[in-house]
Protein backbone atom coordinates (compact mmCIF):
# COMPACT_ATOMS: atom_id res chain seq x y z
CA UNK A 1 0.00 0.00 0.00
CA UNK A 2 2.80 2.22 0.82
CA UNK A 3 3.98 2.22 -2.70
CA UNK A 4 0.74 2.90 -4.12
CA UNK A 5 0.62 5.69 -2.09
CA UNK A 6 3.46 7.41 -2.39
CA UNK A 7 2.89 8.04 -5.87
CA UNK A 8 -0.25 9.54 -5.99
CA UNK A 9 0.49 11.68 -2.91
CA UNK A 10 3.75 12.99 -4.16
CA UNK A 11 2.11 14.41 -6.99
CA UNK A 12 -0.65 16.05 -4.75
CA UNK A 13 2.36 17.40 -2.57
CA UNK A 14 3.70 19.21 -5.87
CA UNK A 15 0.17 20.65 -6.83
CA UNK A 16 -0.01 21.76 -2.93
CA UNK A 17 3.38 23.20 -2.22
CA UNK A 18 2.71 25.01 -5.51
CA UNK A 19 -0.27 26.86 -4.78
CA UNK A 20 1.58 27.70 -2.02
CA UNK A 21 4.90 29.13 -3.45
CA UNK A 22 8.21 29.66 -1.85
CA UNK A 23 7.16 31.45 1.41
CA UNK A 24 8.44 29.93 4.52
CA UNK A 25 5.85 27.22 5.36
CA UNK A 26 4.68 24.11 6.42
CA UNK A 27 2.16 21.61 5.15
CA UNK A 28 0.49 18.14 5.22
CA UNK A 29 -0.11 17.22 1.53
CA UNK A 30 -1.62 13.78 3.46
CA UNK A 31 -4.52 15.42 5.68
CA UNK A 32 -5.67 17.03 2.53
CA UNK A 33 -5.20 14.15 0.23
CA UNK A 34 -7.06 11.53 3.23
CA UNK A 35 -9.91 14.52 3.66
CA UNK A 36 -10.43 13.97 -0.45
CA UNK A 37 -10.47 10.46 -0.38
CA UNK A 38 -12.58 10.10 2.78
CA UNK A 39 -15.44 11.59 0.19
CA UNK A 40 -14.04 9.50 -3.05
CA UNK A 41 -15.83 6.70 -0.86
CA UNK A 42 -18.83 8.56 -2.53
CA UNK A 43 -18.17 8.99 -6.08
CA UNK A 44 -20.52 7.60 -8.89
CA UNK A 45 -18.41 6.10 -11.71
CA UNK A 46 -18.63 8.91 -14.84
CA UNK A 47 -19.76 12.28 -13.47
CA UNK A 48 -17.55 15.16 -14.45
CA UNK A 49 -16.96 15.43 -10.25
CA UNK A 50 -15.71 12.03 -10.50
CA UNK A 51 -12.85 12.64 -13.31
CA UNK A 52 -11.57 16.01 -11.37
CA UNK A 53 -11.54 14.21 -7.93
CA UNK A 54 -9.29 11.22 -10.22
CA UNK A 55 -7.02 13.69 -11.03
CA UNK A 56 -6.69 15.60 -8.07
CA UNK A 57 -6.31 11.94 -5.82
CA UNK A 58 -3.69 10.58 -8.21
CA UNK A 59 -5.68 6.91 -8.58
CA UNK A 60 -9.20 5.80 -8.86
CA UNK A 61 -11.53 6.55 -6.08
CA UNK A 62 -12.76 3.44 -4.89
CA UNK A 63 -8.35 2.58 -4.46
CA UNK A 64 -8.11 6.15 -2.64
CA UNK A 65 -10.90 5.22 -0.33
CA UNK A 66 -9.54 1.85 0.76
CA UNK A 67 -5.69 3.07 1.33
CA UNK A 68 -8.11 5.64 3.90
CA UNK A 69 -9.89 3.57 5.71
CA UNK A 70 -6.60 1.27 6.01
CA UNK A 71 -4.71 4.24 7.45
CA UNK A 72 -7.18 5.16 9.41
CA UNK A 73 -8.77 2.42 10.97
CA UNK A 74 -4.95 1.07 11.96
CA UNK A 75 -3.73 4.05 13.61
CA UNK A 76 0.35 4.67 14.06
CA UNK A 77 1.80 4.74 17.04
CA UNK A 78 3.44 8.12 16.28
CA UNK A 79 1.13 9.70 14.34
CA UNK A 80 -2.48 10.28 15.68
CA UNK A 81 -4.95 10.53 12.64
CA UNK A 82 -8.63 11.34 12.95
CA UNK A 83 -11.57 12.27 10.07
CA UNK A 84 -14.67 13.50 10.87
CA UNK A 85 -18.05 14.11 8.80
CA UNK A 86 -21.28 16.46 10.46
CA UNK A 87 -23.96 17.52 8.98
CA UNK A 88 -27.36 19.48 10.20
CA UNK A 89 -29.84 18.07 11.49
CA UNK A 90 -31.75 15.97 9.47
CA UNK A 91 -29.29 17.09 6.42
CA UNK A 92 -27.77 13.33 5.62
CA UNK A 93 -29.46 10.14 4.95
CA UNK A 94 -27.03 9.24 2.06
CA UNK A 95 -26.66 5.72 1.01
CA UNK A 96 -25.87 2.51 3.33
CA UNK A 97 -23.53 1.47 1.04
CA UNK A 98 -21.64 4.73 1.04
CA UNK A 99 -21.73 5.07 5.16
CA UNK A 100 -20.13 1.40 4.96
CA UNK A 101 -17.58 2.77 2.85
CA UNK A 102 -16.32 5.03 5.47
CA UNK A 103 -13.65 4.54 7.31
CA UNK A 104 -15.00 3.12 10.78
CA UNK A 105 -13.07 5.74 12.83
CA UNK A 106 -14.41 8.78 10.65
CA UNK A 107 -17.02 10.04 13.50
CA UNK A 108 -20.53 11.28 11.63
CA UNK A 109 -22.47 13.35 13.44
CA UNK A 110 -24.19 17.02 14.07
CA UNK A 111 -22.54 19.97 13.15
CA UNK A 112 -20.47 21.65 15.99
CA UNK A 113 -20.50 25.22 17.24
CA UNK A 114 -17.78 26.89 16.17
CA UNK A 115 -16.43 26.42 20.14
CA UNK A 116 -17.12 22.58 19.40
CA UNK A 117 -15.03 22.58 16.30
CA UNK A 118 -11.93 24.39 17.62
CA UNK A 119 -12.27 21.90 20.61
CA UNK A 120 -12.24 18.67 17.86
CA UNK A 121 -8.89 20.20 16.45
CA UNK A 122 -7.08 20.33 20.00
CA UNK A 123 -8.27 17.24 21.24
CA UNK A 124 -6.60 15.51 17.97
CA UNK A 125 -3.41 17.46 17.46
CA UNK A 126 -2.36 16.98 20.73
CA UNK A 127 -3.22 20.74 21.63
CA UNK A 128 -0.90 21.98 18.86
CA UNK A 129 -3.85 23.70 16.89
CA UNK A 130 -5.95 25.81 18.39
CA UNK A 131 -8.57 26.70 16.20
CA UNK A 132 -10.25 24.73 13.15
CA UNK A 133 -8.89 27.07 10.39
CA UNK A 134 -12.90 27.56 9.16
CA UNK A 135 -15.34 29.22 10.75
CA UNK A 136 -19.09 28.02 10.66
CA UNK A 137 -21.77 30.14 9.83
CA UNK A 138 -25.58 29.56 8.81
CA UNK A 139 -24.80 28.43 5.49
CA UNK A 140 -23.07 25.42 6.19
CA UNK A 141 -25.02 22.02 5.67
CA UNK A 142 -21.77 19.91 5.36
CA UNK A 143 -18.37 19.85 6.82
CA UNK A 144 -15.69 17.51 6.59
CA UNK A 145 -12.90 17.35 8.63
CA UNK A 146 -9.04 15.51 8.60
CA UNK A 147 -6.25 15.93 11.49
CA UNK A 148 -2.64 14.73 11.93
CA UNK A 149 -0.25 15.14 14.39
CA UNK A 150 3.32 14.00 16.26
CA UNK A 151 4.74 14.70 18.63
CA UNK A 152 8.44 12.78 18.77
CA UNK A 153 12.12 12.86 19.99
CA UNK A 154 14.91 11.65 18.71
CA UNK A 155 16.63 8.18 18.72
CA UNK A 156 20.01 9.96 19.08
CA UNK A 157 20.04 13.91 20.05
CA UNK A 158 21.74 16.47 18.12
CA UNK A 159 25.01 18.05 19.08
CA UNK A 160 25.42 21.76 19.21
CA UNK A 161 26.97 23.30 17.17
CA UNK A 162 28.38 27.32 16.19
CA UNK A 163 26.08 28.51 13.57
CA UNK A 164 29.09 30.36 11.70
CA UNK A 165 29.04 26.26 10.84
CA UNK A 166 26.66 26.80 8.87
CA UNK A 167 29.27 28.46 6.14
CA UNK A 168 30.34 31.56 5.47
CA UNK A 169 28.35 32.18 2.73
CA UNK A 170 24.99 31.26 4.19
CA UNK A 171 22.40 34.65 5.50
CA UNK A 172 21.96 31.98 8.67
CA UNK A 173 25.21 32.09 9.95
CA UNK A 174 25.02 35.92 10.87
CA UNK A 175 21.99 35.80 12.25
CA UNK A 176 21.93 32.94 14.78
CA UNK A 177 24.42 32.04 17.61
CA UNK A 178 23.80 28.51 17.32
CA UNK A 179 23.12 25.50 15.14
CA UNK A 180 22.41 21.65 15.65
CA UNK A 181 25.26 19.03 14.48
CA UNK A 182 24.33 15.85 13.56
CA UNK A 183 25.68 12.96 15.94
CA UNK A 184 28.59 11.17 15.15
CA UNK A 185 26.14 7.95 14.99
CA UNK A 186 22.52 6.90 14.71
CA UNK A 187 21.99 9.67 11.78
CA UNK A 188 21.85 9.12 8.40
CA UNK A 189 23.89 11.54 6.09
CA UNK A 190 24.05 11.64 1.92
CA UNK A 191 25.50 13.27 -0.95
CA UNK A 192 23.11 12.38 -3.53
CA UNK A 193 23.28 12.80 -7.17
CA UNK A 194 19.16 13.60 -8.67
CA UNK A 195 18.13 14.44 -12.54
CA UNK A 196 16.05 17.03 -10.91
CA UNK A 197 18.34 19.14 -8.33
CA UNK A 198 21.60 17.82 -9.36
CA UNK A 199 23.69 17.09 -6.45
CA UNK A 200 21.61 17.39 -3.09
CA UNK A 201 22.69 16.74 0.49
CA UNK A 202 20.48 14.81 2.80
CA UNK A 203 20.08 14.59 6.03
CA UNK A 204 17.83 11.79 8.18
CA UNK A 205 16.74 12.07 11.49
CA UNK A 206 15.15 8.75 13.30
CA UNK A 207 13.24 9.43 16.32
CA UNK A 208 12.54 6.38 18.71
CA UNK A 209 10.09 3.94 18.39
CA UNK A 210 7.25 2.85 19.74
CA UNK A 211 6.03 -1.08 18.84
CA UNK A 212 8.05 -1.18 15.68
CA UNK A 213 6.39 2.20 14.21
CA UNK A 214 9.00 4.93 14.03
CA UNK A 215 9.41 8.18 12.48
CA UNK A 216 12.06 9.63 9.86
CA UNK A 217 12.64 13.44 9.13
CA UNK A 218 14.47 14.05 5.79
CA UNK A 219 15.84 17.82 4.80
CA UNK A 220 17.58 17.70 1.75
CA UNK A 221 19.13 20.98 -0.24
CA UNK A 222 20.42 21.52 -3.45
CA UNK A 223 22.12 24.86 -4.90
CA UNK A 224 20.33 27.88 -4.24
CA UNK A 225 19.65 28.42 -7.73
CA UNK A 226 17.23 25.30 -7.61
CA UNK A 227 13.92 26.11 -7.39
CA UNK A 228 12.09 24.71 -4.12
CA UNK A 229 9.20 22.32 -6.56
CA UNK A 230 12.13 20.48 -7.68
CA UNK A 231 13.88 20.36 -4.36
CA UNK A 232 10.85 19.25 -2.64
CA UNK A 233 10.03 16.54 -5.65
CA UNK A 234 13.72 15.27 -4.53
CA UNK A 235 13.15 15.31 -0.90
CA UNK A 236 9.83 12.77 -1.37
CA UNK A 237 11.38 10.89 -3.94
CA UNK A 238 13.96 10.02 -1.73
CA UNK A 239 11.59 9.78 1.58
CA UNK A 240 10.25 6.21 0.75
CA UNK A 241 14.19 4.98 0.86
CA UNK A 242 15.09 6.61 4.18
CA UNK A 243 11.76 4.80 5.75
CA UNK A 244 13.88 1.70 4.86
CA UNK A 245 17.22 3.11 6.80
CA UNK A 246 18.60 2.65 2.78
CA UNK A 247 22.01 4.42 1.80
CA UNK A 248 19.75 6.65 -1.55
CA UNK A 249 20.77 5.13 -4.38
CA UNK A 250 23.16 7.31 -6.84
CA UNK A 251 25.07 8.62 -3.28
CA UNK A 252 28.48 9.98 -4.26
CA UNK A 253 31.59 9.23 -3.08
CA UNK A 254 33.72 11.61 -0.96
CA UNK A 255 36.52 10.32 -2.79
CA UNK A 256 35.02 11.52 -6.19
CA UNK A 257 34.42 15.44 -4.55
CA UNK A 258 36.94 17.98 -4.65
CA UNK A 259 38.37 19.05 -1.36
CA UNK A 260 37.55 22.50 -0.11
CA UNK A 261 34.34 24.23 0.22
CA UNK A 262 31.22 24.50 -2.38
CA UNK A 263 27.93 26.59 -0.67
CA UNK A 264 26.61 22.86 0.15
CA UNK A 265 29.28 21.08 1.54
CA UNK A 266 33.36 21.15 2.64
CA UNK A 267 35.26 17.97 2.00
CA UNK A 268 38.59 18.16 3.77
CA UNK A 269 40.96 14.81 4.24
CA UNK A 270 43.68 13.61 7.22
CA UNK A 271 45.27 11.09 7.58
CA UNK A 272 43.87 8.22 9.91
CA UNK A 273 44.23 4.63 11.04
CA UNK A 274 40.95 2.55 9.36
CA UNK A 275 39.65 -0.87 8.58
CA UNK A 276 37.62 0.44 5.75
CA UNK A 277 37.88 -1.17 2.46
CA UNK A 278 41.13 -0.26 0.69
CA UNK A 279 41.97 2.33 3.49
CA UNK A 280 39.39 5.30 2.49
CA UNK A 281 37.00 5.79 5.48
CA UNK A 282 34.27 8.32 4.12
CA UNK A 283 32.55 10.41 7.24
CA UNK A 284 29.50 12.97 7.16
CA UNK A 285 28.01 15.74 9.63
CA UNK A 286 25.45 18.05 8.67
CA UNK A 287 24.20 21.08 10.21
CA UNK A 288 20.92 22.16 10.53
CA UNK A 289 19.14 25.27 12.41
CA UNK A 290 16.45 24.82 14.41
CA UNK A 291 13.42 25.78 12.90
CA UNK A 292 9.38 25.80 13.22
CA UNK A 293 6.20 26.95 11.17
CA UNK A 294 2.88 27.96 11.35
CA UNK A 295 0.72 28.14 8.14
CA UNK A 296 -2.82 28.63 6.90
CA UNK A 297 -3.85 27.39 3.34
CA UNK A 298 -6.34 28.33 1.31
CA UNK A 299 -7.37 24.58 -0.30
CA UNK A 300 -9.78 25.86 -2.92
CA UNK A 301 -7.78 25.88 -6.47
CA UNK A 302 -9.57 23.04 -8.26
CA UNK A 303 -6.37 21.21 -9.02
CA UNK A 304 -6.69 20.76 -5.31
CA UNK A 305 -9.84 18.74 -5.81
CA UNK A 306 -11.85 20.09 -3.00
CA UNK A 307 -14.50 21.83 -5.20
CA UNK A 308 -15.04 18.04 -7.37
CA UNK A 309 -14.73 16.18 -3.87
CA UNK A 310 -18.18 18.54 -2.39
CA UNK A 311 -19.62 18.54 -5.81
CA UNK A 312 -18.98 14.44 -5.18
CA UNK A 313 -20.74 14.57 -1.72
CA UNK A 314 -23.49 16.89 -2.35
CA UNK A 315 -24.58 14.13 -5.33
CA UNK A 316 -24.51 10.92 -3.07
CA UNK A 317 -26.25 13.03 -0.06
CA UNK A 318 -28.73 14.64 -2.08
CA UNK A 319 -27.52 18.04 -0.54
CA UNK A 320 -28.12 21.82 -1.63
CA UNK A 321 -24.43 22.67 -0.97
CA UNK A 322 -23.90 25.44 -3.73
CA UNK A 323 -19.97 26.76 -2.84
CA UNK A 324 -16.99 25.18 -1.23
CA UNK A 325 -14.54 26.16 1.14
CA UNK A 326 -11.68 24.08 2.65
CA UNK A 327 -8.71 25.57 4.10
CA UNK A 328 -5.62 23.81 6.22
CA UNK A 329 -3.95 25.23 9.09
CA UNK A 330 -0.49 23.55 9.77
CA UNK A 331 2.02 23.69 12.27
CA UNK A 332 5.84 22.32 12.77
CA UNK A 333 8.79 22.46 15.08
CA UNK A 334 12.35 21.09 14.63
CA UNK A 335 15.19 21.28 17.20
CA UNK A 336 17.70 19.45 19.23
CA UNK A 337 15.56 16.58 21.14
CA UNK A 338 12.79 15.99 18.55
CA UNK A 339 10.02 17.18 16.52
CA UNK A 340 6.52 18.25 16.61
CA UNK A 341 3.81 18.47 13.97
CA UNK A 342 -0.31 18.94 13.20
CA UNK A 343 -2.52 19.91 10.60
CA UNK A 344 -6.08 20.41 10.72
CA UNK A 345 -7.87 20.23 7.21
CA UNK A 346 -11.08 21.26 6.80
CA UNK A 347 -14.06 21.39 3.91
CA UNK A 348 -17.07 23.42 3.92
CA UNK A 349 -20.75 22.54 1.44
CA UNK A 350 -22.66 25.98 1.95
CA UNK A 351 -25.73 26.40 0.35
CA UNK A 352 -27.31 29.79 0.34
CA UNK A 353 -29.55 31.62 2.61
CA UNK A 354 -32.77 32.03 2.84
CA UNK A 355 -34.38 35.28 1.73
CA UNK A 356 -34.98 37.77 4.38
CA UNK A 357 -38.36 37.78 5.74
CA UNK A 358 -39.85 38.75 8.62
CA UNK A 359 -39.93 36.46 12.30
CA UNK A 360 -41.75 37.11 14.96
CA UNK A 361 -41.34 35.79 18.66
CA UNK A 362 -43.76 35.01 21.82
CA UNK A 363 -42.80 34.30 25.10
CA UNK A 364 -44.77 32.76 27.41
CA UNK A 365 -45.61 34.20 30.68
CA UNK A 366 -46.90 31.95 33.39
CA UNK A 367 -47.79 34.83 35.03
CA UNK A 368 -51.22 33.63 36.94
CA UNK A 369 -52.74 30.00 37.96
CA UNK A 370 -52.28 27.16 35.31
CA UNK A 371 -52.40 23.58 35.24
CA UNK A 372 -49.84 20.87 34.75
CA UNK A 373 -49.94 17.15 33.48
CA UNK A 374 -47.57 14.88 33.67
CA UNK A 375 -48.40 12.17 31.17
CA UNK A 376 -45.98 9.19 30.12
CA UNK A 377 -44.82 7.87 27.79
CA UNK A 378 -44.08 4.36 26.89
CA UNK A 379 -42.34 3.36 23.20
CA UNK A 380 -40.81 -0.09 22.48
CA UNK A 381 -38.13 -1.04 20.06
CA UNK A 382 -40.09 -2.33 17.46
CA UNK A 383 -41.92 1.10 16.95
CA UNK A 384 -44.86 0.34 18.54
CA UNK A 385 -46.35 1.41 21.93
CA UNK A 386 -46.90 -0.03 24.95
CA UNK A 387 -50.03 0.25 27.75
CA UNK A 388 -48.52 3.42 29.46
CA UNK A 389 -48.13 5.84 26.50
CA UNK A 390 -49.87 8.78 27.03
CA UNK A 391 -51.43 8.08 30.24
CA UNK A 392 -51.44 11.03 32.43
CA UNK A 393 -49.55 10.10 35.68
CA UNK A 394 -49.80 13.38 37.79
CA UNK A 395 -52.02 16.74 37.61
CA UNK A 396 -51.64 20.03 39.43
CA UNK A 397 -52.95 23.58 39.66
CA UNK A 398 -50.38 26.17 39.80
CA UNK A 399 -51.68 29.19 42.20
CA UNK A 400 -48.70 29.20 44.86
CA UNK A 401 -45.46 30.12 43.37
CA UNK A 402 -42.02 29.72 45.23
CA UNK A 403 -38.83 31.19 44.89
CA UNK A 404 -36.22 29.41 42.83
CA UNK A 405 -33.44 28.16 45.51
CA UNK A 406 -30.46 29.67 46.11
CA UNK A 407 -28.35 26.57 45.57
CA UNK A 408 -29.96 25.98 41.82
CA UNK A 409 -29.55 29.75 41.19
CA UNK A 410 -25.83 28.87 39.57
CA UNK A 411 -24.89 27.27 36.69
CA UNK A 412 -24.12 23.55 37.11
Amino acid sequence: MTTALHGPLSAYAARLHATIGDRHHVASPLGAWLLLAVCAAAAGTSDPATRDLTHALGTDPADAAEVARTLLDAPHPLVGAATALWHRPGQVNGPAAWRAALPTTTAVGVLPDQAGLDAWAREHTLGLIEAFPLRVGPDVVLALASALATRVSWATPFDVADARALGAGSPWAGQLRRALRSPSQGHQCAIVTTARAGDVIVHAAPAQTTDGAGLVVVSVAAAPQVPPADVLAVAYDLSAGAADGAQPADSRSLFDLPLGDIPLWTVTEQRVRTRAAGGREERHHAVLPCWSAHSEHDLTAPALGFPAASATVAKTLALPIENVEARQTAMARFGRYGFEAAAVTGMFGLTSLPPEGVARTAELRFGHPYAVVAVATDTRGDGGTGPWHAVPVFSAWISEPEELPEADAADR
